[in-house]
């Protein structure tokens, strides 16, 4: 199974994008689904997550700007990113944890221009 990630681009400071993450196939024993990113001379940090309880965590920094969902019919993740702000341009990256392995989109680039 591979997780492709898609919906980067540049968009201007308070722009909207969205985010998808779809995977080739059906994933089981999923402990946990996240978006991670990283920017220019950064670590790679977690942006959103959804546990297996459909516990949600969001960063500080994107709370109340950012929604991450799920449609498991459709095997995708999705982050809604709202009000954007140059500080948010980063790779963003898909990640799923299941009890055996760890499966990472390829990542998508966002450039948010002030």
């Amino acid at each position: 199974v591979q997780l492709q990630a898609s919906g980067g681009g540049l968009v201007q400071a308070g722009g909207t994008l969205r985010l998808s993450c779809a995977a080739s196939g059906t994933i089981r024993s999923i402990i946990s689904m996240a978006w991670y990113r990283q920017a220019p001379g950064k670590q790679r940090e977690l942006v959103a997550s959804i546990s297996s309880g459909d516990g949600r965590f969001y960063a500080d920094s994107v709370k109340g700007r950012f929604t991450m969902s799920r449609d498991n019919a459709k095997n995708t993740l999705y982050l809604q990113m709202n009000s954007l702000k140059p500080e948010d341009t980063a790779i963003y990256y898909c990640n799923v944890e299941t009890i055996t392995r760890t499966y990472w989109g390829q990542g998508t680039l966002v450039t948010v221009s002030s």
